[in-house]
Parts: structure tokens; C-alpha cells; sequence
């Protein structure tokens, strides 16, 4: 093993497994009692939606409608549980790698490959030697135990994006931008604007091996060029096209 170590794991620990298979169960169930118990009353609230649904769960027999709800209830908080335990990311950081593991998927990232590592937001991010992303991870772990897990095995970690203050606001047809570039920004921006999550994580992945790193503030974009993106010359900007069916 390395001078730095075994791995470290950051995880959410057993504190947020016993939260998911322990407190959503218990939520669940809970609220599948007051949907039996307060069935009869909310039926007769005559701005209350869904009424049909209360009329009939009221409608049935106790104690087996308590029993039901309470049953269904837990169900629903278990499938809620298992869903976000799946869902849970996991780093395990040593002196050559980093893995992480989110829904039986593995993603790995070698040490000499990495210039900066930091979080955005809740973001962990890892730059490249031309300082492109080598890697952007969605997260709830605490930033503190991510930055103690790094620096305890030699990586390169900073507080903060090191490159936030070269980020430009994104307009359509300014100059700047790699050819081809504007294109996938637009197309990025409507999959933000219709919430196609999916999409947008696709076009962040074509602008980056276009040299092109995107920063979101909200639905905003901000963009900067790594080292290794084509500088396009000024005789060679565009105007802006127009949108197409008010897009």
C-alpha cells in the first residue's frame, strides 16, 4: 500500500441509511393512518380535491382501513428508501484514485490526471491538466469531509473553483465561443428552460471535448475555454441567428 494509506470512503454513513430505511417507513406509515383516520372528513370539505378518493377509503371497514393505510404507507416509505439508497453516492479516494459509486456505477478518475479538485455548490469537480472537467458529481456530502479525504491522500484540493473569475455570461451569437459551440449552448438551453435534465448533462459532455467548460447559475449559463480550446479569431465571429418558433 501507498505512503498515504488506506482509501477513504465519504458516504453518507449509517446516520442517512438509518433516515432512509428507518425514518421514511415510519413517515410513510404515519401518514397512511391520517389518510384513513381524516378520509371521512375531507370528503365533506367541498373545495377538498380528490373527493371521490376520500368518499371510498371511508367507505371501508375498520380496523381493516387502518391496517391498509398503515401497510400501504410503509410500503411506499420503503420503495422511497430503496430508491434513495440507490441514489446514494460514495467516494473512496486513495494516492492513485478516486471512485465513485452512485446506483451500482462506477466512475473512476486517476490521480496524475488532476490539476484541481474543489466543490461548486454541490458539485465535486475535477480539472484536468488543460483544466478541463475531467469530472462534475451531484452531492449532498459535506464539503469538509470531501476536502479531508483529498488532502489526506496528497491530492490537489482548493476552496473553490480557481477559474470562477473566467467565466463569461452566455448570449447568444457574442464572440468568443469555438466553432459550433453557440449551437449546443442554445440546444442546452432549452433542455434547462423544459427541465430535460438528461439532455443537459449530454451537451455539457459535447461542449467540454469542445473545449468549452460550463458553469450554471440556475437556468444561466457561463462558459470559459480550457487551455486546449481553438481561439477563434475576431474576423471569424457571427451575428446572432434568430430563434426559431420564439425559442
Amino acid at each position: 500500500m501507498d505512503g498515504y494509506g488506506a482509501p477513504t470512503v465519504v458516504d453518507g454513513g449509517a446516520t442517512e441509511l438509518a433516515i432512509l430505511w428507518g425514518g421514511l417507513p415510519a413517515l410513510g406509515a404515519g401518514a397512511g393512518w391520517l389518510l384513513v383516520t381524516g378520509a371521512e372528513w375531507v370528503a365533506g370539505l367541498p373545495w377538498a380535491p380528490a373527493q371521490g378518493l376520500f368518499e371510498a377509503v371511508a367507505r371501508l371497514p375498520d380496523p381493516q382501513a387502518g391496517i391498509g393505510g398503515l401497510a400501504l404507507g410503509t410500503l411506499g416509505g420503503l420503495l422511497v428508501a430503496a430508491v434513495g439508497t440507490a441514489e446514494r453516492l460514495a467516494v473512496s479516494v486513495d494516492a492513485e484514485r478516486v471512485r465513485l459509486r452512485r446506483d451500482r456505477a462506477d466512475r473512476e478518475v486517476g490521480r496524475r490526471a488532476v490539476r484541481a479538485v474543489f466543490v461548486d455548490g454541490k458539485d465535486l469537480v475535477l480539472l484536468g491538466a488543460d483544466d478541463e472537467e475531467l469530472l462534475r458529481e451531484r452531492s449532498d456530502l459535506a464539503a469538509a469531509r470531501l476536502r479531508d479525504g483529498f488532502r489526506a491522500h496528497g491530492w490537489p484540493w482548493t476552496d473553490g473553483d480557481p477559474h470562477r473569475d473566467a467565466y463569461r455570461r452566455w448570449v447568444p451569437g457574442l464572440p468568443g465561443l469555438p466553432t459550433g459551440a453557440d449551437a449546443l449552448l442554445r440546444a442546452r438551453q432549452r433542455a434547462l428552460d423544459a427541465d430535460r435534465g438528461g439532455e443537459a448533462r449530454e451537451l455539457r459532455g459535447e461542449l467540454g471535448r469542445a473545449g468549452v467548460v460550463i458553469r450554471d447559475d440556475g437556468r444561466r449559463q457561463s462558459w470559459r475555454l480550457t487551455r486546449a480550446a481553438p481561439r477563434p479569431r475576431p474576423e471569424d465571429a457571427t451575428p446572432a441567428e434568430p430563434e426559431v418558433d420564439g425559442r
